[in-house]
């Protein structure tokens, strides 16, 4: 079954329970991962679907540091192993009061 979206709520909520960080940032890293999800490019280069849970796992090989230091850290090596990913790095986020 193919996933219509990627559930951002979702996956802002596992992303604070994984790694806090502020807000925005992880509002700012949710948009990166539909954005993703909506190019189809990580489908079409891996073969997996990008889950709310699969992204927080992968997120978790990261040697460090708050979501999107964690994300862009995976879309660094994403880059290496197939190019074409630095367009989904989050390079600036709002800042919001929880």
């Amino acid at each position: 079954m193919k996933l219509q979206e990627l559930d951002r709520a979702d996956l802002e909520r596992r992303l604070r329970a994984a790694f806090g960080g502020e807000p925005g940032e992880r509002r700012a890293v949710a948009r990166a991962a539909a954005d993703l999800f909506d190019s189809m490019q990580y489908r079409e280069d891996s073969g997996i679907d990008l889950t709310p849970e699969f992204v927080v796992a992968e997120l978790e090989d990261a040697p460090w540091g708050p979501p999107s230091e964690r994300w862009n850290w995976w879309m660094r090596v994403l880059e290496v192993a197939y190019g074409g990913y630095d367009q989904f790095t989050v390079r600036q986020w709002e800042v919001v009061e929880e």
